[in-house]
């Protein structure tokens, strides 16, 4: 099961899409752990004031990164680079996105937890 969201960045609707290909299609792009690199991202992120966050310029690339994965998973229509999906903007704020990327993604994890506690109750597994 997957989750679809649109936000708003640059002054359009963007789809950003969240499911259990994720962590897959990224390990396999970028050779991280995407779990780990949005616990880093929200910790370095802080309340989201960029006065209070401690973001570094590697932590700016994990988030474009994170953020072209799931954009490009929405719509295959996306550039097959993230240099190229950014190029598209203007403008793009890591303080107004990550926060509903990471709300995002926390509702997708959400829904298997509860889709795999749903099956176990029914199936007795």
């Amino acid at each position: 099961m997957s989750m679809k969201q649109n936000i708003e960045i640059d002054g359009r609707e963007v789809a950003f899409k969240a499911s259990a290909a994720i962590p897959r299609i990224y390990r396999m792009r970028f050779h991280r752990d995407i779990y780990k690199d949005l616990r880093l991202l929200e910790k370095s992120i802080g309340s989201g004031s960029e006065e209070e966050s401690n973001l570094d310029l590697f932590s700016l690339e994990m988030f474009e990164n994170i953020a072209f994965v799931m954009a490009k998973h929405a719509d295959p229509v996306v550039p097959d680079t993230p240099e190229e999906w950014l190029d598209g903007f203007s403008t793009f704020s890591i303080y107004q996105v990550l926060p509903k990327l990471i709300q995002l993604w926390g509702l997708n994890v959400q829904t298997q937890v509860e889709s795999k506690k749903n099956f176990a109750q029914l199936t007795g597994k």
